[in-house]
């Protein structure tokens, strides 16, 4: 979540919402346990015979007894994962091999390919299988031997690793897919949010917790300039539909109108996606924050708003423009949205019913509707094609924050939580969803393509998972030690008109990256 004013690598990692401090004291303490922070040749027990302790002798010993069993019990499971890790190896080139063989030009191309598939599903499969009765043993173990106090993770026993998934990496096949095109590197801070110009020069818009926000070249990845109005945390950045102006949303409590003129530069020739993927450098053990490449050079920059809209009491989280481009709705931590008047900049209506603080708004692309999102676990639906009335509806489909709730061009709404879910709503009656999607992650602000109708989930696990409107799972973005986002992925957007690079990612690493997504073979795959 945004901060109010501040970076989150300064003075304002103290601001951050309680969520993000729930998460980075998680990740301070994931290696505190370690055999590494050992003295040479010491022992656990050792060490806690030299402690005081309230605890009677008979008890002490008996609970080293059990870790001592429970350690065990895991390092076997570590042992067994080896093992399937050297099989997935082994079978993964005797494929690679077969597959060789078929592309010179033998007639049974199309059955061995679909014998190798059929055999590579099979293995995933028991696999899969494997690990999960493993696991469950071993977790069932655990519980019952601490008296199940309570239910652990995989994660969290192994200290925030995420070996054991690794084993199970993203074909060839789906990175073929799923392409990363461009890295933009240019900010000092997180990243929350990114958007697409909708007129030409077709540009990607970022938002940061620097205090800024950026334009850049898509095909480039060159940065071509630079808004730095806002005196805090810029939240959100979205285009006007028919002119250069662009609305960001910020900590400072204000929403700011500023119009942009910029110049695309000659494209270049995309980038070896290959040489990305066989990298085996590994990137997880950078500091926070830190990039490759430089940040942006001497870029033309913009100090002055064109509107300044500054009726809210705390954070403007998130804006976004009515159709037409005539009105903007903001939506703030003081739990309230704000319609107001682009040419004047008056308020024309403050939206109150939410309980806690709003965490996302979105207005329909075609009709007068607006819906804003909030963590008191609801999601409302305002109304204003009527001038004289003026309609609310809650929605209490989720049972944590609502992250993001999002018109498609449809007649639906797509809703994303904390809760772990994504639920799709019909407009004509929304009591129930008409799909829910269940995910292993929280999920932050999601897109979805307006011709395919392609629901993207950036997660706080740092994965991306493509969904269709009925809840079938697509493809997830490929990530590696040299790809993809090294933190949580603060959110997406698609950009359907470019058929090179039509998906946006962004999170707290301090980049957007861009994607081709070859939607209609994910769709013929379906």
């Amino acid at each position: 979540m945004p901060v109010e004013g501040g970076s989150s690598s300064g003075s304002g990692s103290a601001a951050r919402h309680p969520k993000q401090k729930r998460k980075a004291h998680s990740l301070s303490i994931r290696r505190t346990n370690s055999t590494e922070d050992r003295p040479p040749g010491v022992l656990r027990g050792d060490m806690l015979e030299g402690q005081d302790s309230k605890l009677p002798h008979h008890v002490r010993n008996n609970l080293l007894d059990l870790f001592g069993q429970i350690e065990r019990e895991f390092e076997n499971l570590y042992i067994e994962n080896l093992d399937l890790r050297r099989e997935i190896d082994s079978l993964n080139e005797r494929l690679t091999g077969d597959g060789q063989t078929v592309d010179g030009g033998d007639p049974t191309k199309g059955a061995l390919k679909a014998k190798a598939s059929h055999s590579t599903s099979q293995l995933s499969q028991k696999l899969k299988t494997t690990y999960k009765a493993s696991t469950s043993k071993c977790l069932c173990t655990f519980q019952h031997k601490l008296g199940g106090a309570r239910s652990f993770t995989t994660w969290e026993l192994w200290g925030g690793d995420s070996w054991i998934v690794s084993s199970f990496k993203a074909t060839t096949g789906s990175r073929a897919l799923c392409q990363l095109l461009k890295e933009y590197v240019g900010h000092r801070d997180g990243i929350w949010d990114l958007s697409v110009t909708r007129t030409q020069p077709v540009v990607l818009g970022t938002a940061s917790a620097d205090h800024s926000a950026l334009l850049w070249s898509i095909e480039t990845g060159k940065c071509l300039l630079k808004y730095c109005g806002h005196a805090g945390s810029v939240n959100s950045i979205k285009f006007h539909p028919t002119e250069q102006m662009a609305l960001t949303a910020s900590g400072d409590q204000t929403a700011h109108i500023w119009r942009y003129m910029v110049q695309l530069p000659a494209p270049q020739p995309p980038p070896d996606v290959t040489a990305l993927c066989d990298d085996d450098q590994d990137s997880s053990d950078r500091e926070e924050g830190e990039v490759d490449g430089e940040g942006p050079c001497e870029v033309p920059t913009v100090r002055v708003a064109t509107a300044t809209l500054k009726s809210h009491q705390s954070v403007v989280i998130t804006a976004d423009w009515l159709v037409g481009g005539r009105q903007v709705v903001t939506a703030s931590w003081d739990r309230a949205a704000n319609l107001y008047e682009v040419e004047t900049s008056e308020l024309v209506h403050t939206l109150t019913g939410h309980d806690q603080e709003l965490t996302h708004c979105c207005t329909h692309p075609t009709q007068r509707l607006v819906v804003t999102s909030s963590r008191d676990t609801t999601f409302r639906l305002w109304d204003f094609r009527d001038p004289s009335i003026h309609s609310v509806n809650v929605f209490q489909g989720h049972t944590d924050t609502v992250t993001s709730a999002v018109f498609t061009t449809g007649d639906n709404v797509v809703s994303g939580s904390d809760d772990r879910t994504v639920k799709v709503w019909d407009l004509k009656n929304m009591r129930s969803p008409i799909t829910t999607i269940r995910t292993d992650s929280a999920v932050n602000r999601i897109s979805v393509s307006a011709n395919q109708r392609i629901i993207a989930l950036p997660h706080d696990n740092r994965q991306v998972r493509l969904f269709d409107m009925s809840g079938v799972r697509l493809a997830r973005l490929p990530r590696s030690n040299r790809m993809g986002h090294r933190r949580m992925v603060c959110c997406t957007a698609w950009n359907e008109e470019n058929q090179t690079c039509n998906l946006f990612t962004c999170g707290f690493d301090r980049q957007a990256i861009g994607w081709n997504i070859n939607i209609p073979a994910l769709l013929q795959e379906k």
